[in-house]
């Protein structure tokens, strides 16, 4: 069905005559009765009787007018999901209480008049950027490898969040009331986080983690979710976990639960935006400003990365970053 057609229809029927719905339209009103007249022999029907006061609707155009609304409303709202500048920018983060999720959170607050869509993706990096590169998402968040050669193509890739480590415990834990535990502190506990994929590139970061400072990272048994993660380590004296600083989760005061800075060197997580460099959308661009600026520089502190991040110093285990 031509829509201009339609939507001449509609502007006629508003108006109520054929020469007010060309002035509407910014047509003649000989087109305004050919594109009329090209709709009744389409629908076989009379839209339309000629009066002396105007265009009246017949039953059958009163029938379809509502109609013909909504798919002017469908072909609109068609149009902006695939429109840059129009649909919401689409985000993909791989867990909604990771810094990720926090930090585009934040971006929305800056910028409220940019529609976005925040989307949780199953996989790995490889998967997330396969996303990516169909279109499916317009940027993901995933850690990436300095040494990874990518055949030519679109995508792109910053490290944009360099995430710490808080030591998760609960109220009988040797460390619930530290102000803060080094690496070298933690090599006597058992760290637990079960369920995690082989392969993966966070279980590779907390495989050379755990070999720079001769920590034990349990990852045997089913992942039943966080709150069964939780609810066993505040019942516990013994398990501990990792978290992000800036991961998000919530728990009953009951189990008394504390998050403990891992210092001197600082475990970092690093990750980056991952986007098509011929992504013309306005959003993707105030995005990456937003969290290029947000990416300040480390306090005068002593801090770890992995050997394969983007822009560790010499890839080397630590080093130290000043203002």
């Amino acid at each position: 069905m031509d829509l201009d057609a339609v939507r001449t229809f509609v502007a006629a029927a508003d108006a109520g005559q054929f020469q007010e719905a060309a002035a509407t339209l910014s047509v003649t009103q000989q087109a305004v009765s050919k594109r009329i007249a090209a709709l009744e022999r389409d629908l076989d029907v009379r839209l339309f009787t000629r009066t002396a006061r105007g265009a009246q609707l017949t039953v059958d155009g009163q029938a379809f007018l509502p109609h013909a609304r909504e798919l002017l409303r469908v072909a609109a709202r068609a149009d902006a999901s695939v429109r840059p500048g129009r649909r919401a920018l689409r985000v993909d983060v791989h867990s909604r209480r990771i810094a990720p999720a926090v930090l585009l959170q934040d971006f929305h607050r800056a910028h409220p008049e940019i529609a976005l869509d925040v989307v949780t993706l199953s996989g790995d990096v490889d998967t997330a950027t396969a996303a990516v590169e169909a279109g499916t998402v317009d940027a993901t968040f995933h850690a990436v490898r300095a040494s990874t050669r990518r055949p030519p193509g679109p995508i792109e890739t910053a490290r944009v969040i360099d995430e710490r480590h808080q030591l998760l415990v609960g109220p009988r834990h040797a460390f619930a009331a530290a102000r803060a535990v080094t690496p070298a502190q933690l090599a006597a506990h058992r760290i637990w986080m079960p369920g995690m994929d082989a392969g993966t590139e966070w279980a590779d970061y907390y495989d050379e983690l755990a070999a720079a400072f001769g920590l034990t990272i349990d990852v045997v048994g089913p992942a039943f979710g966080n709150e069964a993660l939780m609810a066993e380590i505040a019942d516990s004296a013994e398990l501990a976990t990792l978290v992000g600083e800036r991961s998000r989760y919530l728990w009953p005061d009951s189990y008394d639960l504390r998050r403990v800075p891992v210092r001197d060197p600082a475990p970092i997580y690093p990750m980056s935006l991952i986007w098509r460099a011929d992504n013309p959308h306005p959003g993707l661009a105030a995005l990456r400003a937003y969290l290029t600026a947000r990416r300040a520089p480390a306090p005068d502190t002593e801090i770890w990365l992995p050997s394969w991040s983007p822009g560790s110093f010499k890839q080397i285990s630590r080093v130290r970053v000043s203002r």
